[in-house]
């Protein structure tokens, strides 16, 4: 059965009676809470609230065990709004349990950190817009291919050398201020040798050369 929608927008899945939709099967699910009561009565929404119930510490422990995070293979947790510490902490438990997930899109979630955060199999990640400001501050990715960091706050390419070890392949920066840097993409692929593509252009030749560091003296003679 699909997820039926409108007056149920605001609630989980498992919480809706007469379907058969595991958590792996969702393209972007919503991990933040709803609008409380009150705010959906100056909204006009008060018809929501009749499907809302209390739920025991059991029947939350049994919706996370329904949630099958562990199993997901491509997920969408972009655009989710986390406004408040507990919305942010939820977040961060289910990206701990994504133990098997392949490709995982995190846009615009104004997230800081997530060093804290491993992800075995991501082969593909894309946080754009978020508010990252180094490379120390992304996730383990061991299997990373494709990272794409464009529209954060990264000012320089310090941390870049610790993906080295990694099979990465492209990479994406723009609209950061380390873009900006003098011989930027010499710098990258410096550090990153087995890399084919930055911020979408392939290879090539002049990037390959290595980074010119020449220093220069000015003598000021005073008569």
């Amino acid at each position: 059965f699909k997820l039926p929608s409108d007056s149920f927008k605001y609630l989980s899945w498992c919480d809706i009676e007469e379907h058969d939709v595991r958590g792996n099967q969702l393209h972007c699910p919503r991990v933040r809470e709803g609008p409380s009561e009150e705010e959906l009565f100056f909204r006009g929404e008060e018809h929501t609230l009749k499907k809302r119930k209390q739920v025991t510490d059991t029947e939350k422990w049994q919706k996370k065990l329904q949630e099958n995070w562990e199993n997901c293979a491509e997920l969408n947790l972009s655009f989710q709004d986390l406004g408040d510490l507990h919305q942010v902490e939820n977040f961060k438990r289910i990206l701990q349990r994504l133990i098997r997930v392949e490709k995982l899109w995190l846009v615009d979630n104004s997230l800081t950190d997530l060093s804290a955060i491993r992800l075995p199999r991501c082969r593909e990640l894309n946080v754009n817009k978020n508010y990252f400001t180094s490379f120390k501050q992304l996730p383990k990715m061991p299997q990373i291919q494709h990272l794409s960091l464009a529209e954060n706050n990264i000012m320089t390419l310090s941390g870049l050398s610790d993906f080295r070890h990694t099979p990465l392949e492209s990479l994406i920066l723009k609209r950061n201020p380390c873009e900006f840097q003098e011989r930027y993409r010499q710098l990258v692929f410096s550090s990153l040798p087995n890399l084919k593509m930055l911020d979408g252009i392939p290879k090539l030749p002049e990037d390959c050369s290595p980074p010119d560091i020449r220093f220069f003296f000015r003598m000021c003679t005073i008569l």
